[in-house]
């Protein structure tokens, strides 16, 4: 019996970037781990024969210092998806027209240094609204890959805030990080936004279905601070309860997943940034492995085909409007 697909994402966000969301200003000189990470985390795929979606931010493109590590990824056969230009996880209160030319200049960046045009988009911090989606499909977007449908997202805002040094206006920008209790009852499954003329599909993060708590890789990790016996039987019933509710995965990574303490010491904030690189391995390699146990791993775009290929359901764009 074949198996259903799953999708892997690996979103790139780089040092400086979450040091510009935790509130430090020594973010602005773009401090970069990726000649580190980006092989590590490509010989780690390499070793399984997967290709997934790596979403790249646009000020990361910009710059030469990145370039061979950023086309590094693009040879060995990954897909280039677009993580917006400044990774400022508050798209949502952007206009129509900043968010055309974030776009823009993110697209353009990423093709010259990858070569390749991305056609997948997902909202830093998993920020999107209703202006986000319509500018994506005007401007030819396959699949956004923003929702998040977890009811733990203002828990792992507040905890992000007490372990920030943000002021009050930047934590009144980042009010919406990880979005809002009542995304959990956002769909896990792909569908269709209702827009005139095209057709444009949600790929979600999957969540642990019925539960709807986070099963992408930094929880994980968080979890085994404490067992990583807890930490590998729960991605392992997530992964049976995906089967048993007909949730075909996507699963998350962040570069952060390949890093450990000794790597990024300035990086100690982040939970699971206390942990040595070899034990941080041994979980996402007990987690990918596991999933192609079950599914057939794919990028985002070959997950976004397959969805519409099949009749999805379609939904309102209210489904995004953010918290008030």
């Amino acid at each position: 019996m074949p198996k259903s697909i799953a999708s892997i994402s690996l979103d790139l966000d780089n040092k400086w970037s979450y040091l510009k969301t935790h509130g430090d200003e020594a973010w602005s000189v773009f401090p970069s781990y990726l000649d580190l990470v980006v092989p590590r985390f490509l010989n780690f795929l390499d070793q399984r024969k997967l290709a997934i979606t790596v979403f790249v931010v646009g000020q990361d493109a910009v710059l030469e210092s990145n370039a061979a590590a950023l086309r590094s990824i693009a040879h060995a056969g990954h897909e280039i998806a677009n993580h917006s230009f400044h990774h400022e996880p508050w798209l949502h209160e952007y206009s129509p027209q900043q968010l055309n030319d974030e776009l823009a200049t993110s697209e353009s960046a990423i093709v010259q240094a990858t070569g390749q045009q991305p056609v997948g988009f997902r909202g830093p911090g998993f920020s999107v609204s209703e202006d986000v989606i319509r500018v994506l499909a005007e401007r030819g977007y396959a699949y956004d890959a923003s929702l998040f449908p977890t009811f733990l997202g203002p828990v792992a805002r507040a905890y992000y805030f007490l372990r920030s040094n943000l002021n009050r206006q930047q934590r009144s920008q980042r009010k919406a990080l990880f979005g809002r209790m009542r995304d959990g009852f956002r769909p896990l499954r792909p569908f269709e936004w209702d827009l005139p003329d095209r057709r444009f599909v949600e790929i979600p993060v999957t969540t642990m279905p019925i539960f709807k708590v986070p099963i992408h890789l930094s929880y994980l990790l968080y979890l085994s601070k404490y067992s990583t016996w807890l930490a590998r039987s729960y991605f392992w019933q997530s992964l049976q309860l995906c089967r048993a509710t007909g949730v075909e995965p996507s699963l998350l990574l962040h570069p952060l997943d390949f890093l450990g303490k000794e790597d990024e010491p300035d990086l100690s904030f982040f939970p699971g940034m206390d942990l040595p690189v070899a034990q941080k391995l041994s979980i996402v390699a007990a987690a990918v492995d596991g999933l192609a146990r079950y599914f057939q791993p794919v990028t985002m775009l070959q997950h976004a085909e397959a969805a519409l290929s099949r009749q999805l359901p379609r939904r309102d764009l209210a489904l995004v409007r953010p918290a008030v």
